[in-house]
């Protein structure tokens, strides 16, 4: 890998790391009671989104549908079998007991995401047309409504929203 690739994709890295970030604080300036703080932060995170999108598509690791599913499923799986279980066991070796939790959630979810890209490989054309509900609290994807509580994370059923 030359130079400029892994720049790109150090760059990328970087920009998809505004971009969350800058999200995460138009939440907390809405909170606040400043909207145009909130809209400035939006709109530099779209701004970092062009640029993560362009490092990532120069770097060509944007491929076919198929290709890109592999890609996904081989990056859920590392997440829930290798990097979140190793996060599990040093916050709890640490005592950390609630990003402990949370990663064990996010675990459990990377493997439902795994699944899902799965599913959608297997045969992309016959994939139902479904809405996706996403569990605010934990992130746990349910295909169509979802009216129970999360299996994840038990968050009450007002906790999902449809992605759009």
């Amino acid at each position: 890998m030359s130079k400029t690739h892994e720049n790109m994709m150090a760059a990328f890295a970087g920009e998809s790391q505004a971009n969350r970030k800058y999200l995460a604080f138009a939440r907390q300036a809405e909170k606040e009671g400043l909207p145009q703080v909130a809209k400035l932060f939006r709109a530099a995170a779209e701004a970092e989104t062009i640029h993560a999108l362009a490092h990532l598509r120069n770097a060509g690791k944007i491929g076919s549908t198929a290709d890109n599913l592999k890609s996904a499923i081989e990056g859920e799986t590392y997440e829930f079998t290798k990097m979140y279980p190793e996060m599990i066991t040093e916050a709890e070796a640490e005592g950390e007991k609630v990003p402990g939790r949370y990663f064990g959630w996010a675990n459990a979810v990377e493997e439902v995401h795994a699944n899902l890209y799965k599913k959608a490989l297997a045969d992309p054309a016959a994939l139902p047309e479904v809405d996706y509900y996403v569990c605010s609290v934990c992130g746990y994807t349910h295909e169509g409504p979802h009216d129970g509580k999360c299996p994840v994370c038990n968050a009450a059923p007002s906790a999902f929203y449809k992605v759009d």
